[in-house]
Parts: C-alpha cells; structure tokens; sequence
C-alpha cells in the first residue's frame, strides 16, 4: 500500500466528497446533473497510493455514499473496481500527467459508475424510464470529464507531493 492512508489529513479529504454531494452546487451540473465527485477524489488517490488503498478507499467512500442515498442499489462494487484498476495503472503504467488523461479515465470510471447503477435498477424493475438513466448517465460522464483536469490535477500533484516527502 501507499502513503496516504497514513496521512490523516489525506484521507479525511475524502469526508468533502458526500458534503459536495449533498450541496451539490448548481453552477456545476449539466442539464440538472452534478459530477461524480466520488469518481473525481478517488482517480488521483489510487494513481497515487496504488491499488490496494485505491480498493479500499473505493469501497469505503461508497458505503459512505450509499449511507447518504438510502436504496437497494450500491455504488461500492463500482467504486472498489475502480480504485483497483486505477491504482494498478498509477503502479504499473508510465506516471498519468496530462489532463486529456484525466479526463478520459473519469470518463470511463462515471460511465461505469452509471452503468452499474443502472443494471443493479434494471434488475430489481425499478428503472422506470430507461431515457432518464442514459440521459444520467451522459450528462454526469461529461460534467464530470470536463471537472477532471482541473481537480484531478491539482490533487495529484499535491498527492504526489505527499508521497515523495513521506515515501
């Protein structure tokens, strides 16, 4: 594992993601639908802390995110993938720095992220119109895709700060 889980202050950064999910500020949304802020804190903290804390850190802020959304559906399967595959890629890959980057793995990881939810509806019938769920799920891919390369970036860079200080 890697050094932010150390750092208390690192990992309490990530107890702001329910709080911009629940203010969800309308300046940001995209025809009424706010960015995955879970995707947006959890891409920098595994490219950074690989991909056993990216796991845990997954799984941990979606039952956070769960326990705020009361439901059968659950966003930690996605989340706990996610921070694995995106750990993984920080450990094995060449050092993720350009925001066109950024942006395309947040896209993948929301557009994931959407597309679990929606099975996990489609199979319990509760997805009442299927339009609404893609419609969901293209404006959130994008708002969060354009959000990337600033906020993955800044915390990437401060991350990696951290870790070759502590390192």
């Amino acid at each position: 594992m890697g050094v932010l889980h150390r750092q208390r202050w690192c990992g309490a950064t990530g107890l702001v993601v329910p709080l911009l999910s629940l203010a969800s500020p309308a300046f940001l949304k995209i025809a009424g639908v706010a960015p995955s802020w879970a995707v947006l804190w959890l891409l920098p903290w595994a490219l950074v802390d690989g991909p056993g804390s990216g796991a845990v850190a997954g799984a941990a802020l979606g039952l956070v995110l769960d326990g705020l959304h009361p439901g059968d559906v659950s966003q930690v399967p996605a989340l706990l993938l996610l921070g694995w595959w995106w750990g993984r890629i920080g450990r094995r890959g060449a050092p993720i720095e350009r925001s066109f980057s950024l942006g395309l793995l947040a896209l993948l990881g929301t557009v994931l992220l959407g597309l679990s939810l929606m099975l996990q509806l489609q199979w319990q019938g509760a997805l009442p119109l299927p339009l609404v769920g893609w419609h969901t799920l293209v404006a959130q891919s994008l708002v969060t895709a354009l959000l990337a390369p600033l906020v993955c970036s800044l915390l990437l860079l401060r991350w990696r700060q951290v870790a070759s200080l502590r390192g």
